[in-house]
């Protein structure tokens, strides 16, 4: 008797779910998606954006490459940007992520110092081809402050404010300027 015991406390648990889903209000979880959609949470993590604030050429990434190094499948690529003396600049030249590689878990956002990769809520990506239309380029990529504002209200608030606390200290600590 003891081997049929497993089975008749897995079927009794299937039969409480089975009588539960018609009898608790928003037990259903089903949900018919093209005509019917789930709010999306604030933290909901899909593919990275990087973020600007005032112009798309000055994103707000210095290609410190720590994303790139942090990402599991290695997924993104950054090629620093050079002056005319081969110096490199604080910005990135190149900026690629392999989406069909990428598997959306959030550590470059986790490792970024400077707020400049998030996770985007936009999910509906499918492409006919694998290798080139999954392959985004830095201008694909770039998403301004306003749109991190409307997908994560509550991160993008607090970012703004630490950035503007970290001007206006710097303002506070050059000399010959009033603040």
């Amino acid at each position: 008797m003891s081997y049929g015991l497993g089975i008749l406390k897995g079927m009794s648990v299937t039969l409480k779910q089975f009588v539960e889903s018609y009898t608790k209000k928003g037990s259903i979880v089903t949900v018919q998606y093209p005509e019917e959609r789930r709010e999306d949470v604030e933290r909901f993590r899909n593919f990275p954006i990087l973020v600007y604030d005032e112009k798309p050429e000055a994103p707000r990434c210095v290609a410190c490459d720590i994303c790139a190094k942090e990402c599991p499948p290695k997924c993104i690529t950054i090629v620093r940007d050079r002056d005319e003396q081969g110096r490199g600049l604080q910005k990135p030249k190149v900026f690629d992520i392999d989406l069909s590689v990428c598997m959306s878990c959030g550590i470059c956002e986790e490792v970024c110092p400077f707020d400049a990769i998030f996770m985007d809520h936009q999910f509906e990506l499918s492409a006919y081809d694998r290798m080139e239309s999954l392959n985004y380029h830095q201008e694909k990529l770039l998403k301004p402050n306003s749109y991190l504002h409307q997908i994560r209200p509550t991160d993008a608030t607090q970012i703004d404010a630490k950035l503007k606390a970290k001007e206006e200290a710097k303002k506070k600590t050059q000399p010959g300027t009033t603040a």
